[in-house]
């Protein structure tokens, strides 16, 4: 192929496969704008987003409220540390206590970065509140979970891949089966001090717990002094149909982990919340992050939160998820397993019989309809909050097609008019 003759979509992939590093297996669709759920490649060519950036972008694309906020505060002040005060953290970490009904927050940056504080406020909690041993800490997680990349984090996932030529990892995590209540119940020592668990499994292929499982570790958590952490960073701040996904079973989590959609898709934002008891176990010096509370990155994670809470966000996904959860289990395809999930993050499993989710993605893509695989045999259908109910219908004749016709059946254009 010729550089006259290729499309910008060609030469643009061309390029990141030259001098990216190729640790990711992206759809070879090339975007350059976004507005609410809608994309566009830059070819022209229109796409409903229904990954939302794997639910970081819950607000939608450039939603006005967060973009105003973001260019208000980068006319003023963007980065200060944490050697110096902003007059945005402290706004920020009060609106999100006061979001959350927490006492303390500490703002981090990426979901990664919140998970590893918590890991590192309940250990150290362990050894000076709890008073387990030092270096004897045990942290109870599940398998199929997926709590970020860092070292210590693939440390304890279940899946091969994640782990393989990273190694040697940190000690004293405790691995069981998600959502299995008497495995829990063993694994429960005098040494535990937390169980890091996500309320709805996401990267693990969007599989629900059991019925009361979450409740039940809680409520042992609880009698055992042991800290339940709630990864919330996918399925928080509205996704699930709740303000956070631990709310269908009733449970406050001793430790909080919000991410991704706080910072509205514009800026990388992340917290760690708990009450005082946890927090205070820190002292200067212990634990920090230079970009951690940057006025910028507060000042969006406010207005961030806000339109979550003021539009109502948590409620609009119960009831359009509940109904496009309907109508995707309405579809009678030979292909299609099962539909599972809550609110607006939902997986459509295939059949192994009928091969892997990937075709059937980039059958939609083909069709201008941006959804991704996850766990090999799930589609993951997760779009911007904001979106209306009459787009997903209309997004529904081409799933449909997809999923009752499999992978082959592609359209000869690609994007949506």
């Amino acid at each position: 192929m010729t550089q006259a003759s290729a499309s910008k979509t060609d030469l643009f992939l061309a390029e990141a496969d030259e001098f990216s590093a190729r640790n990711y297996k992206p759809l070879p669709v090339v975007l350059e704008r976004g507005e609410g759920a809608w994309v566009w490649d830059v070819d022209g060519n229109r796409y409903l987003d229904m990954l939302s950036a794997y639910s970081a972008l819950n607000q939608g694309h450039r939603h006005p409220a967060i973009m105003a906020a973001a260019a208000e505060q980068m006319s003023k002040l963007t980065l200060t540390s944490r050697a110096f005060h902003n007059d945005q953290m402290g706004p920020f970490v009060r609106d999100l206590c006061e979001a959350t009904g927490y006492e303390k927050a500490l703002p981090m940056n990426t979901g990664a970065e919140a998970v590893e504080t918590a890991i590192k406020t309940v250990r150290k909690w362990g050894y000076q509140v709890k008073g387990v041993p030092e270096g004897k800490a045990e942290i109870i997680v599940c398998e199929n979970n997926f709590h970020g990349r860092t070292t210590t984090i693939v440390g304890f996932s279940s899946e091969d891949q994640y782990r393989e030529g990273f190694g040697p990892f940190t000690p004293g995590f405790v691995l069981v089966p998600y959502g299995d209540a008497d495995a829990f119940d063993a694994a429960v020592t005098e040494h535990t001090v937390g169980f890091l668990v996500e309320p709805l499994q996401g990267e693990g292929g969007v599989i629900v717990p059991p019925d009361g499982s979450l409740r039940h570790t809680a409520e042992v958590c609880r009698e055992q002094r042991i800290a339940f952490m709630g990864d919330e960073i996918q399925t928080g701040l509205g996704r699930t149909g709740r303000l956070f996904c631990c709310e269908w079973e009733d449970v406050r989590p001793d430790v909080l982990i919000v991410g991704k959609a706080l910072g509205g898709g514009v800026y990388p934002v992340s917290a760690t919340i708990a009450d005082a008891e946890f927090m205070d176990v820190f002292q200067p010096g212990d634990h920090g992050s230079t970009f951690g509370g940057n006025p910028l990155g507060a000042a969006i994670g406010r207005a961030s939160l806000r339109v979550i809470l003021d539009e109502k966000l948590s409620e609009r996904s119960d009831e359009i998820g509940t109904w496009f959860m309907g109508r995707l289990r309405d579809i009678d395809s030979p292909h299609v397993e099962e539909v599972r999930g809550r609110g607006l993050m939902i997986g459509v499993v295939i059949k192994e019989s009928s091969g892997t989710a990937r075709p059937f993605c980039e059958a939609l893509e083909a069709r201008g309809i941006l959804a991704k695989e996850t766990h090999h045999q799930v589609i993951r259908f997760a779009p911007p909050l904001t979106i209306d109910q009459a787009t997903l219908e209309d997004a529904l004749v081409d799933i449909e097609v997809v999923l009752r016709a499999g992978c082959d059946e592609r359209s000869d254009r690609p994007g949506r008019v």
